[in-house]
């Protein structure tokens, strides 16, 4: 059975969002690829693929027949290369723009000067300057077209070249055919001003562009490039590449870690802020670890390699951001189907414009191309494809900068509309590390020995209580004998016989479905805080335990804000009644349902949905993995290497709750972005294109406006960074 594997590769070529469906449409269309996404903003497209019926050659080839080019990007190194790419097209578009705008401009104060006829000289020469701006700034527009046309595509180079070729080819005709008339209104001021105007813009676009994706670039440069290891008494510098899992690594103060470790020898702080928002730097020594990326800031330590390479956290959350920058929104879906038909729809309006014109209007041929132009350009889709992606591309680092990651754009879609949020308690609320605070049983005779085979049936559980038990007495745990018959059952305890005698260990539920009997609350008072686990032998409840656990600090403030933006809040607990009132009270909530089993969350959010309420659970990203995946949005607790990035929409990379609502202000920041953005780009083309075609818009303030209108947008999606 054959296991699909997504790939991120460079899109290169493309110009408008056109051109992005026409990319989509050729790798969809690829047998094996089950999904194919294209981002016009980072020129990158996320495809989904069987690689035992096609591969990344066959990709390329379907990317190249539709007239781009496909570029693999299968490590670090392939994303620094296609950023030198970007890099050096971005310098020679400058290049071009800048000697298009020097030739321009006297074009322009000539042609305004003589409107209204220049001498033949004048005109040669106006022509001269002006193919020259064809072939250098211009050339990039033809040259697109041309291959574009044989594979019968259409996109916004075709109608800028068609606009500037028009206007450029008319003028010369009227200059060649007419050599002693200084009569003729020639247009190369037009041809001139249109191009330099767009490369302006291009120019504008991309630097706008090359900010939307500082996060990853920064994320990038976290990671060294060598890495100095410890090997037969001395210390050798490698490149990171060469580094295995087991190498001792040495991090000297202000350095870098270079790959995900424990620490075996020395004490430092680290600081972590680039990676989970955290701005005060973390202790750790011996047996504590570390991720890769991240600042030693005073002590040397010695590490041993844990994961290397696309294992390391850094690599997973560059992995993570790249995919959530790369998909799409669900409101973009409008866009796209616009967008499939746009360009054919303006070359059409285009003509009409010229019909109209020639034959009802002026019945000047010179009036009639100028307003078909200027229908042509103020037609750019360019702000239409930028809309959505931009926005979601800033959002994504931005989130990834603040400490939690965002899987893909659906998920700030729906985190934006959510009404409720649900918390669970334990390792959320609560800090998620349980201890005992009090042994209690009815015989006191027994005591010792009852606990002892508690302790022994424990330890072989890896639940968090059970891990506080045997933490808390270790030193009883060699009395405890052989353990037999281990069972754990999921959200009630565990079950096991010690030296012949079957001991329940567990919640109240348990009790009752063993059948225990006895007295199942010895003081109540006491426990009202507290988690109570019952012990009972051979189906008599022997005691119970108290265990606490500490709520998080962040939680009731979390908790309050969240409550201000109005979102109604919810805990879940498997917790008594009492005990789970006890906990939501100290932070706020008071909506709680309690003797909740993991199996039970996903249907009570089940419940929820079906009244209408949007759901965001925040859960641990492993034991509430059904309700994450039912809720509207599953937002994941993430700690250290741990973190859950697959379990959940959502993921908090440091266990701070106001990570919670900052995703949420940032998902509806980010939504209502999008619309602006969108409600701009239509505006733009529904009142541009019918101005253009009464003749009321001039070719060149056309294509200062289409390039307004790219940049605009851009600039308002970089207000996502704030």
């Amino acid at each position: 059975m054959s296991t699909s594997t997504t790939v991120t590769v460079a899109i290169e070529g493309m110009s408008c969002a056109s051109c992005v469906l026409r990319v989509e449409r050729a790798l969809q269309a690829v047998p094996g690829v089950e999904t194919a996404t294209v981002n016009l903003a980072n020129e990158k497209a996320l495809v989904r693929y069987d690689p035992s019926t096609t591969s990344l050659d066959e990709l390329a080839k379907a990317t190249a027949e539709a007239g781009y080019a496909l570029v693999a990007m299968s490590n670090d190194s392939s994303e620094r290369e296609h950023e030198q790419r970007r890099e050096a097209s971005y310098a020679t578009l400058v290049r071009e723009c800048t000697t298009s705008v020097v030739l321009a401009v006297p074009i322009m104060v000539v042609g305004m000067v003589t409107m209204h006829g220049a001498s033949t000289i004048v005109n040669i020469i106006l022509m001269i300057a002006t193919a020259i701006v064809m072939v250098i700034g211009g050339r990039r527009f033809f040259v697109s077209t041309w291959r574009n046309l044989r594979h019968l595509i259409l996109d916004m180079n075709t109608l800028v070249a068609i606009g500037t070729g028009t206007a450029f080819l008319y003028s010369s005709i009227v200059v060649i055919m007419s050599p002693t008339a200084s009569g003729g209104h020639v247009y190369f001021d037009t041809a001139a001003t249109i191009i330099a105007l767009i490369l302006l813009g291009r120019v504008l676009e991309a630097r706008a562009k090359r900010s939307t994706t500082n996060s990853i670039r920064e994320l990038l440069h976290l990671q060294p490039t060598t890495a100095r290891l410890r090997r037969k008494g001395g210390e050798v510098e490698v490149d990171l590449a060469s580094v295995d899992i087991g190498d001792i690594v040495i991090i000297r103060p202000g350095e870098r870690i270079a790959v995900d470790g424990v620490v075996v020898t020395g004490r430092t702080s680290i600081d972590e802020s680039m990676l989970t928002g955290e701005p005060i730097p973390t202790d750790v020594t011996v047996g504590d670890r570390v991720i890769g990326g991240t600042m030693n800031t005073s002590g040397s330590i010695d590490i041993r390699a844990t994961a290397i390479g696309a294992n390391t956290v850094l690599a997973q959350i560059i992995r993570s951001v790249e995919e959530a920058q790369g998909s799409k929104a669900p409101i973009q879906a409008l866009a796209d189907r616009i967008a499939s038909v746009f360009v054919p729809t303006v070359v059409a309006a285009s003509i009409i414009t010229f019909i109209a014109w020639f034959v009802f209007g002026s019945g000047m041929l010179g009036d009639a191309m100028v307003h078909a132009i200027a229908v042509l350009i103020i037609a750019c889709p360019c702000a239409l494809g930028l809309a959505t992606p931009t926005a979601i591309i800033v959002a994504t680092g931005a989130a990834a900068r603040r400490g939690f990651l965002v899987k893909d754009a659906n998920a700030l879609e729906q985190l934006a509309h959510i009404s409720s949020v649900v918390f669970d308690k334990t390792g959320t609320i609560t800090v998620g590390k349980p201890t005992l605070h009090r042994f209690e049983c009815v015989n006191t005779e027994e005591a010792a020995d009852v606990f002892a085979a508690v302790v022994a049936i424990e330890r072989m559980s890896e639940h968090p209580i059970a891990h506080a038990i045997v933490s808390a007495a270790a030193h009883e745990a060699s009395h405890g004998g052989m353990v037999e018959g281990f069972e754990a059952r999921s959200g009630y305890g565990v079950i096991g016989v010690v030296n012949g005698r079957r001991y329940c260990i567990g919640n109240e539920a348990l009790m009752h479905e063993e059948h225990a009997v006895g007295a199942l609350v010895l003081d109540d008072a006491a426990s009202t805080a507290m988690t109570t686990i019952f012990i009972a032998c051979d189906g008599v409840v022997m005691g119970r335990m108290l265990i606490t656990d500490t709520i998080r600090p962040s939680a009731a403030d979390a908790v309050r804000v969240l409550i201000e933006r109005g979102l109604h809040v919810v805990m879940l607990s498997g917790d008594r009644e009492a005990s789970a009132q006890h906990i939501a009270a100290q932070v706020g909530i008071t909506d709680v349902r309690a003797r909740i089993r993991p199996t039970e969350k996903a249907s009570v959010l089940a419940a929820m949905q079906a009244t209408g309420t949007r759901v965001a659970m925040v859960g641990d990203g492993i034991n509430d993995a059904p309700a994450l995946a039912q809720a509207d949005v599953g937002i994941a607790m993430g700690t250290g290497t741990d973190v859950a990035i697959e379990a959940a929409a959502i993921t908090l990379l440091r266990n701070d709750l106001h990570g919670v609502h900052e995703a949420v202000l940032l998902a509806r920041s980010t939504v209502r972005t999008i619309k602006q953005n969108l409600f701009w780009a239509f505006v733009y083309n529904v009142v541009g294109i019918p101005i253009a075609a009464l003749g009321l818009l001039d070719p060149s303030i056309a294509a200062a406006a289409m390039a307004l209108s790219s940049v605009s947008v851009l600039t308002n999606s970089l207000r996502l960074r704030r």
